[in-house]
């Protein structure tokens, strides 16, 4: 996708100063839930969420004397048109125009629950902002993109990682307050279970779901807000994982209940993902669910022998689908790098 304009400085605003060139490497990240999508206290939504590595968006951006947004080989066409849209939306409202050669050498998978849309439109505006010498903030580039419009963690994962809570966007449009971040222990993994070329419910059809849906019980929001202060972050925080598991476990059951008439009565989007994460709950300690609107599940353990040795029995118990690719990964503890090339 091209544009041809020059790069000049903005109505006589002096040349740029941040570097020709950046490179933008943003992390994935689950959607272990929402505290109160009803809002049954005046705001709506609140999240928990969790940064992983081994899946990342990965921008780079140069200047140019014309506007052009490339891919690599795995790069979907709706992801190149997605940034070449941010990249219009950044210009306009900064005032800033020229040429920027944009490539997008790799991005997370669309619509499987692991926040591909905000990355992506974090990290163009995060190089943007690098190569432009503005001084805007992840909320800015948020702001400006359409992004954090539910949940906040994608944006505080962005910055942060880890283990993120925020109390819902408010109704003056700023993304959702961040309420704490925690580290997740070093020995702890996770295991994700994508199917390809399946996706989980966005845009329209997101909305039209969610709209469709009786509003979440205040007592369940209130039962979602108690496991998460007394058993999600207190285990995190003191590394005692049996809590843990059982909090996040007990929210994804009480969040599949309500979210299931929207994805055909399951609280799972994926058949496949559903029978192999459910039976590594039902045999092993871990904290299991599904992230968003799937159809990405995962399995959490308390260490790395845990995860192997759960995965090699449910392989042996046939429970593992060949449609299926499954990771085991460690949480992201800190948040997107933008490196000068």
């Amino acid at each position: 996708m091209r544009d041809d304009t020059p790069w000049w400085p903005a109505q006589g605003r002096a040349a740029q100063t941040g570097p020709a060139a950046v490179r933008v490497q943003a992390a994935g990240r689950l959607h272990l839930g929402f505290l109160d999508p009803a809002g049954s206290l005046g705001r709506r939504f609140g999240s928990l969420g969790l940064v992983v590595e081994g899946f990342e968006t990965v921008v780079e951006m140069r200047r140019a004397a014309t506007d052009e947004v490339t891919a690599g080989a795995c790069v979907d066409r709706d992801a190149v048109e997605r940034a070449a849209r941010h990249l219009h939306a950044l210009r306009h409202a900064t005032g800033r125009s020229g040429g920027l050669h944009v490539h997008l050498q790799r991005t997370l998978p669309a619509h499987a629950g692991l926040g591909s849309g905000t990355q992506l439109a974090l990290a163009v505006g995060h190089a943007f902002a690098a190569l432009a010498g503005l001084p805007l903030t992840t909320g800015d580039v948020a702001r400006l993109t359409g992004r954090g419009l539910r949940s906040g963690v994608g944006i505080a994962g962005y910055d942060l990682g880890g283990l993120l809570l925020d109390g819902g966007p408010g109704d003056d449009g700023r993304p959702a307050p961040l309420l704490s971040r925690l580290p997740l222990p070093a020995p702890w993994r996770i295991v994700l279970a994508l199917e390809p070329g399946r996706q989980g419910l966005s845009g329209e059809h997101e909305k039209a779901a969610l709209a469709a849906l009786p509003p979440l019980p205040r007592a369940a929001a209130a039962e979602l807000c108690h496991q998460v202060l007394m058993r999600v972050l207190p285990g995190a925080a003191a590394g005692a994982f049996e809590p843990f598991a059982a909090g996040i476990t007990r929210m994804q059951q009480v969040l599949g209940e309500h979210f299931a008439p929207a994805q055909g009565g399951s609280a799972f989007a994926s058949g496949a993902v559903r029978r192999l994460i459910e039976w590594l709950g039902g045999h092993a300690q871990a904290a299991i669910g599904q992230s968003s609107w799937g159809p990405t599940g995962f399995a959490i353990f308390a260490s790395a022998d845990d995860a192997r040795d759960a995965l090699a029995a449910a392989r042996a118990a046939g429970v593992v689908d060949p449609a299926l690719e499954l990771h085991v990964v460690r949480a992201r503890n800190h948040g997107a790098t933008l490196t000068p090339l």
